[in-house]
């Protein structure tokens, strides 16, 4: 008879588990400062590197802030707003919204998009959650996470999450058959727990940023360039500000005059301030009968300097892709609808490909929760979608206004279900509302006849153009024209 002892997880770390913890944890450290760096320019916190030329040792710790780096961020994360999941082949999706709503995965993903454009990556990963409920997605920062590459396979190796609870440094190191957790004690890493997943595959996923071929880890929106061009306009801001410091008050000079003029009534000797702030000059005559000289020097004039600011926004507004406008710039002819159409171009393009991007690393994250749900891989030939708002129109008006457009058009049919999502409302709305557009014109020229529930108005035809479809005359107010129309 042979007893079969079963086996126990490991209390410790392995010195295999041990190594990749220190080999990642030092691949972490090495990257923190470049990751702080790009925060603290998308906070306005960065430290301006100053000549030592015109700022004066008392005023270096003037701190000016020019917030164009988050400007560019956001202009583009605002651009990338991810409503649903479906199944490709049409079926119920009930399943991916229970699962993306348990993770509050559409108001996270803002969250995501915007670290991985400032920080040029962001990491997804997957668990098991409580008993009975959808299982954990998170969207972790490159700040506490990092992970080993496979580049010929394209998937993570190992990966490891540091984090304090409670003053305690705890790691999460995640392999590719478990997850394990281990808090640092006094005797080094102790393991309080293992998640035996057995997927074959590490559950952690890098939503990296303008990646290339030999550079898979991304980089962040915040370039060099960007950096280099908010630094020099800050200096411009602080010369405006030293500048005035020094020369807000126009100086004076006096020529010919007596020492008394510097002296109060009892003789003694005024400050600089009191001489200069004082309202009524008097001066005396000299021993000569002749009359002191009084003259100001010309005040500083800071347009010099904000037309530099002016050409640093253009720069800058070529290097991020947004119009001139939103960075401060304006000019003595206004840029027209269609030009700051025709500006947010590159952006609009520049948000389709992270759209692209970014959604496989949410169809892959929502298939590992489905793994771990099922506890089986997900069936291939089911392919997952992401919903997506249409980056040229961001916003529900924008959205609205080109439905309509396509509607009165005939180029779509009203009831369809490419108009209905357009305008992206929530279900029950669009359920009601698709209910109540059935009976809605879809041909421009039936919009005469007004809209359900409303008495028609009869058409009339103008008199002096009773054969005109369409003319433009004083007093007349676009009347619905028809060849023969009483």
């Amino acid at each position: 008879m042979t007893t079969t002892i079963p086996e126990l997880p490991l209390l410790a770390l392995s010195p295999d588990e041990l190594g990749l913890l220190t080999a990642l944890q030092t691949d972490l450290l090495s990257h923190r400062f470049r990751l702080e760096l790009l925060d603290a320019y998308f906070n306005g916190e960065q430290v301006i590197r100053d000549l030592g030329i015109s700022i004066p040792p008392q005023l270096r710790t003037l701190h000016t802030v020019i917030g164009w780096p988050r400007i560019g961020v956001e202009a583009l994360e605002q651009r990338l707003d991810l409503e649903a999941f479906r199944w490709a082949d049409g079926s119920d999706a009930s399943e991916l919204e229970e699962i993306a709503e348990a993770n509050d995965w559409f108001d996270e993903a803002s969250l995501a998009h915007l670290d991985a454009l400032t920080y040029g990556r962001e990491y997804v990963t997957a668990g098991s959650s409580e008993p009975d409920l959808p299982p954990l997605v998170t969207f972790e920062s490159p700040l506490d996470m990092t992970m080993f590459w496979d580049a010929r396979l394209r998937v993570a190796k190992a990966a490891l999450r540091l984090s304090v609870d409670d003053g305690v440094q705890i790691a999460t190191l995640y392999l590719p058959d478990q997850t394990v957790y281990a808090a640092m004690g006094a005797n080094g890493w102790e393991v309080f727990d293992r998640d035996l997943h057995n997927l074959g595959m590490v559950p952690v996923l890098r939503m990296a940023n303008r990646q290339r071929t030999a550079d898979r880890i991304g980089r962040s929106e915040i370039t060099p360039e960007v950096m280099s061009i908010t630094d020099a306009a800050c200096r411009r801001l602080m010369g405006i500000e030293v500048g005035a410091e020094f020369f807000q008050a126009p100086q004076r000079y006096l020529l010919g005059v007596s020492e008394g003029a510097f002296q109060d009534a009892e003789g003694n000797a005024k400050t600089a301030w009191e001489t200069y702030i004082g309202r009524v000059l008097a001066l005396e005559r000299d021993e000569d009968g002749n009359v002191p000289t009084v003259g100001q020097f010309p005040a500083h004039d800071p347009s010099g300097q904000t037309k530099i600011i002016d050409l640093y926004a253009r720069i800058m507004s070529s290097q991020i892709s947004v119009p001139p406008h939103m960075l401060g710039y304006t000019s003595d002819n206004p840029a027209s609808a269609d030009a700051i159409r025709s500006a947010e171009g590159a952006l609009v393009k520049k948000a389709e490909r992270r759209i692209r991007r970014f959604s496989a690393t949410h169809r892959d994250a929502m298939r590992l929760a489905i793994w771990f749900r099922d506890g089986e891989p997900p069936d291939k030939s089911r392919r997952i979608e992401t919903v997506w708002r249409n980056p040229a129109t961001p916003t529900i008006a924008a959205q609205t206004d080109a439905a309509v457009k396509l509607v009165q058009a005939g180029v779509l049919p009203a009831d369809g279900d490419v108009v209905l999502p357009r305008p992206a409302l929530p279900p029950e709305p669009m359920v009601r509302r698709s209910s109540f557009i059935g009976d809605l014109p879809t041909r421009r020229g039936d919009r005469a006849s007004g809209w359900p529930g409303t008495p028609r108005r009869p058409l009339r035809t103008c008199a002096s153009a009773p054969d005109q479809r369409s003319h433009e005359e004083p007093g007349c107010r676009r009347h619905v024209h028809r060849s023969g129309a009483g």
